[in-house]
This record gives C-alpha cells, sequence and structure tokens, in this order.
C-alpha cells in the first residue's frame, strides 16, 4: 500500500472515528430531549444514534484491519459487531412499534418538537457531509466496504428527514398522532439497516437495498 493509499485510509478512519462520537453525543441530546418533551419519534432517533456507534466501530476495526492488510478477510470481531447492529435495529424497531400504537390508542401528544428540528437540520447537514466524504474516498481507493457504509449514511439522512418532518408538523399544526407516524417511518428505515448489518456480517456488501 502506497503513502497516498494510506492517507486516504487515515481519513477514512478519523471519519469513522468523529461519526461514533457525534453519534454518541446526538444519541444522548436526542434521548433526554424526547425523554423530556414527550417525543417518541426524538427519543427513538436518539437510540438509533447510539446502535449506530456499535456499527461505525465495527467501520473503525475494519479500517484497521485493511490498511494492514487490504485482502484480508472481515475478523470475528466485526462479523459479531454487525449481528449485534442489525438485531439492535430489530429490537429498536419493535420497541418504536409497541410505543406508536401505545401513543396512538391514547392519543398522546409530544410538550413540544422544536428540539427535533434543531437535531434533524444539524444531524442531515453532518450526515451528508460524512456521506460524500465516504463516497469520495471509497471511490479513489477502489474500496467497496466504505462505499457501502457511505450508502448506509444515506440512510440515517433519511431518518433525519422523517424526524425533521414529523417535528415541524407538529410544531406548526398540533397535529398529536403525527409523532406516532413518525416514529413509524423511523421503523421503516431501521428495519432496512438492520437487514443490511446482518447481510454484511455474512459476508454482502448489500449496497443495493441500502
Amino acid at each position: 500500500m502506497n503513502q497516498s493509499e494510506q492517507q486516504l485510509y487515515h481519513k477514512a478512519l478519523r471519519i469513522a472515528q468523529f461519526v461514533v462520537l457525534y453519534n454518541i453525543l446526538e444519541g444522548i441530546i436526542s434521548m433526554v430531549s424526547g425523554f423530556h418533551d414527550e417525543s417518541l419519534t426524538l427519543f427513538g432517533f436518539g437510540m438509533d444514534s447510539f446502535i449506530e456507534v456499535g456499527s461505525n466501530l465495527g467501520v473503525i476495526y475494519m479500517i484497521k484491519r485493511i490498511q494492514k492488510n487490504p485482502f484480508s478477510d472481515r475478523t470475528q470481531f466485526e462479523k459479531t459487531a454487525l449481528q449485534i447492529t442489525g438485531y439492535g435495529f430489530y429490537i429498536l424497531s419493535f420497541g418504536l412499534l409497541i410505543s406508536a400504537i401505545l401513543s396512538i390508542i391514547e392519543n398522546h401528544k409530544p410538550q413540544d418538537t422544536l428540539m427535533g428540528i434543531v437535531i434533524s437540520v444539524l444531524s442531515i447537514g453532518v450526515m451528508y457531509y460524512v456521506a460524500s466524504s465516504q463516497t469520495k474516498t471509497g471511490k479513489t481507493l477502489n474500496s467497496q466496504p466504505i462505499i457501502s457504509d457511505a450508502k448506509c449514511t444515506v440512510v440515517c439522512i433519511y431518518m433525519s428527514i422523517v424526524l425533521l418532518i414529523s417535528s415541524f408538523i407538529y410544531q406548526v399544526t398540533g397535529f398529536g398522532y403525527i409523532d406516532a407516524i413518525g416514529a413509524i417511518g423511523l421503523i421503516y428505515f431501521s428495519i432496512k439497516e438492520g437487514k443490511e448489518a446482518l447481510e454484511k456480517s455474512k459476508g454482502n456488501e448489500c449496497c443495493d437495498h441500502c
């Protein structure tokens, strides 16, 4: 591996490390704010951020492995991290579904969704930058795993958009059911991410449905 490739892999590593730190911070703020404001969508978004931390720890390990040996196979640690991440998304989806149903039955309304708007807008900007950087780096290195992770980062953008739309609609109209609808939107993308992580653990990069 030449010096230019080493620098690019180092860049990919820094991006993955940044995403871990960002998701931890985003997860804490989202869950605390979602609990305080009684916003199911924001709380679920925060839980998703923490699951993403596990996924990106696997990415960090993967990049370090490729730096040492570009032709090496996934380690058991990476496979386990992906499996835990995949099942974590499924558990999150189930929890959100039950919570959304109860929210609809009880006609529950959030106290406020302003933080949901702020966090989602910030997340869209950050994840767009991350996805663009990952894509550019992956294509330059001709690294399918890095390109695949970039495609999955785009899913995070979609989830942020769901949070933004549901939070904005409630803030403007006060339509209570939109919080449960937003949570159901998160379920759709959580299942996709869970399936993608489990496919990756089997050695499939699964770019198409990501």
